[in-house]
């Protein structure tokens, strides 16, 4: 059997020859790292590495008397997420070397599963908006989004076949998109927090960088989703004599904030709604009810407030770049009153959200509002992604195009809160019938 070359193979790829006996986990990790090497001075994704711990990881693996699930599988851990055996510095000089005594839950679930930590990649400052030294891979004067910039970078450039992020306004879905990868933010609360820094407890969830969408749910599987994340696409058989999967419901939902986007990402919404029509799926319009207009602002007065106090535990204001001192004076601003409406609207807003998928199965959004933007001195604009986010509701981006600049482009699927499972089905079945 001709492989291609390993550090090429997605999760699912990697995770199945592994067990196969193809090559050891130490071939692997080894192959990323050689990409690292090369492609690193230009795209900047990492912020520790040390190979020499990563291929001790694989060693141990392929010694191993059983080989466990994950089997050896590089990933990249987003530097907010506490590593005991790697510095968690948060893309601030307040944690410079930083040591934590203990993994992240997340990372710690899936060591446990038999992945091979292969280093931290780059977070803007504590997760917010002032840019890291992470390149788009595509263009390097571009932003590669954030804030989960160095994870979606490092997949997007195949130096490792998947990566951990964290959103809490669009930080997954927005560098996925401009980078041109799959992202998924889950439902908020199925995966775990717990030693992940806590910029804004109201919204921040825990999210996967891959180049398959197979790929999402070996990833949440092994960090303990709970869902039983059966891919069996929509419109195929699950087993010889079972009932079909009907094709998915999708509605095309502009939301209020559609005149932001540019043409060519309103267009590609419509062009991957007639795609799907032709192959089967119900199409339709969904509009938001008024309770759910309006929520961006809903979402910065949470946001700011929570970040405001999370940057008062860390102390060293002085050390705050421009933007994270904006957004703490914007939540220091804020009135306790003002506070406290707006997590009510938000709870409000996410019951009135449950009503939006009645009549269909997933939604179908902008990720962004277009290709990355040029220049490294902002990561993008989230208004298509803190609705969603606020709603606490599971998306997934589709990289399915490029846009005039030749850089990617694609959509996003949303579906109900818990509804994760039938998502990432629905999510494959559109990959499989969009992908270019």
């Amino acid at each position: 059997m001709t492989l291609p070359p390993l550090h090429e193979l997605s999760a699912a790829e990697a995770v199945a020859l592994l067990h196969e006996g193809a090559f050891p986990a130490e071939a692997l990790v080894r192959a990323c790292l050689d990409r690292i090497a090369g492609d690193e001075p230009r795209v900047l994704a990492w912020q520790h590495l040390d190979p020499e711990l990563a291929l001790e990881q694989a060693r141990r693996i392929d010694r191993a008397p059983v080989r466990p699930p994950l089997g050896g599988l590089p990933v990249g851990v987003k530097d907010i997420m506490d590593t005991a055996d790697l510095p968690t510095e948060c893309g601030s000089p307040i944690r410079a070397g930083r040591r934590p005594r203990a993994d992240a839950a997340c990372v710690a679930a899936l060591r446990a599963a038999g992945a091979v930590v292969l280093g931290k990649t780059v977070t803007t400052e504590f997760a917010t908006y002032q840019p890291g030294k992470t390149r788009n891979p595509h263009e390097p004067s571009h932003t590669p989004g954030g804030s989960s910039s160095g994870s979606a970078a490092a997949v997007a450039d195949f130096m490792v076949p998947a990566a951990l992020g964290t959103q809490t306004a669009g930080s997954i879905i927005r560098p996925a998109a401009v980078c041109g990868v799959i992202g998924y933010k889950p439902t908020f609360g199925l995966l775990p927090l717990e030693g992940v820094f806590p910029l804004s407890p109201s919204l921040d969830t825990l999210g996967i960088f891959t180049r398959s969408v197979e790929d999402l749910s070996l990833l949440a599987q092994a960090m303990g989703a709970h869902a039983s994340f059966d891919l069996t696409p929509p419109g195929s058989e699950r087993a010889e004599g079972a009932e079909e999967i009907p094709p998915p419901r999708v509605g095309i939902c502009r939301t209020d904030v559609w005149s932001r986007a540019s043409p060519p990402a309103q267009q590609l919404v419509q062009d991957a709604a007639d795609a799907l029509d032709l192959v089967g799926a119900r199409i339709s319009e969904v509009e938001l009810p008024p309770a759910l207009i309006g929520l961006g602002d809903v979402h910065s007065t949470i946001m700011a407030v929570e970040a405001a106090r999370a940057m008062a535990r860390e102390g060293h204001p002085e050390l705050l770049g421009a933007k994270l001192r904006a957004l703490v004076a914007d939540g220091e601003a804020a009135s306790a009153e003002a506070y406290r409406e707006a997590l009510a609207r938000a709870a409000a807003a996410r019951a009135v959200a449950r009503g939006l998928f009645g009549s269909v199965d997933v939604l179908i959004t902008p990720s962004t509002i277009g290709e990355a933007p040029e220049g490294l001195g902002a990561t993008g604009d989230p208004v298509f992604n803190r609705i969603w986010t606020l709603l606490h509701v599971p998306c997934v981006h589709l990289p399915i195009a490029k846009g005039p600049e030749n850089l990617p482009l694609g959509v996003q699927l949303i579906g109900p809160s818990s509804g994760d499972a039938a998502l990432l089905r629905i999510a494959r079945w559109a990959w499989e019938r969009l992908r270019p």
